[in-house]
């Protein structure tokens, strides 16, 4: 591997793996605390616990597999559209 390569893959891989970091910490803020920080994700939010498990399966690219990556997306949706029940 040559240096040049190593230089330009370094940057992507801090970024991806500090947007990992941070949907997991939210997911888990979310999936236990039942609310998200901030004002802006907390009002868009509508099911903070139903967003932060599909955060997490986001976050960690679904464990190696697509479907479980596509499961996390669609909870994240869920999470900004379905009402609350109570």
């Amino acid at each position: 591997m040559s240096s040049s390569f190593a230089i330009t893959l370094l940057p992507l891989i801090v970024i991806v793996g500090g947007l990992c970091l941070t949907g997991t910490v939210l997911g888990i803020h979310a999936l236990l605390l039942g609310r998200l920080p901030g004002r802006r994700l907390a009002r868009r939010v509508r099911q903070p616990r139903l967003w932060g498990l599909g955060a997490m399966l986001v976050a960690c690219l679904g464990f190696g597999s697509a479907t479980l990556f596509v499961i996390g997306l669609g909870l994240v949706a869920l999470g900004h559209t379905v009402k609350p029940s109570s």
